[in-house]
């Protein structure tokens, strides 16, 4: 059994309108929830063996706020194919990974990502900004993905609903 976490980047500035797409940085709140997510994946005890990652800048400073909150040594790997992907791109990129990982993370967009849930979970499911989608996939080998493999949806993670604890024990010490 495979462990897939997607994670769609983080809030990205739309401050400068003649900006490409691709380029667009994360704005204040991404900057903020990006790596408070890191931090909940390291709490959860779901940091990745690997991160596949768009290109776009926004999914780039989502993966570094990552790979830094949660102290990855692991391979990145930042590809065009997954800006903005359709769920079946994604799932070609996935069927090319070696199985000696056994969790793969993938940061990317929507509607590719929710696309992606829901096709390998039969669940639809929000994926706001920053948000974490855990599944557990019924395959041995990333090869053997197929839009038919029904995986388990364990949980969906969001900034709003998702405090890593050290967080929320800072809180209580401010009251």
């Amino acid at each position: 059994m495979k462990t897939l976490i997607l994670m769609r980047h983080a809030k990205s500035s739309w401050k400068n309108t003649e900006m490409e797409d691709k380029e667009r940085p994360l704005n204040k709140r991404g900057k903020k929830d990006a790596p408070l997510m890191g931090a909940v994946i390291l709490e959860k005890e779901l940091v990745p063996q690997m991160i596949l990652c768009s290109s776009a800048e926004r999914a780039r400073q989502t993966a570094e706020a990552v790979v830094e909150a949660v102290k990855f040594t692991g391979k990145v790997e930042y590809l065009d194919t997954l800006y903005l992907a359709e769920p079946t791109e994604i799932l070609e990129v996935l069927r090319l990974m070696p199985d000696e990982y056994e969790r793969l993370m993938v940061i990317g967009h929507n509607p590719g990502l929710e696309g992606l849930v829901q096709m390998l979970s039969r669940s639809v499911e929000s994926m706001p900004t920053a948000s974490i989608a855990h599944l557990y996939l019924p395959v041995e080998h990333w090869k053997d993905m197929r839009t038919d493999a029904i995986g388990e949806l364990v949980e969906v993670l969001s900034p709003r609903t998702s405090k890593p604890k050290e967080t929320k024990e800072k809180k209580k010490k401010k009251k």
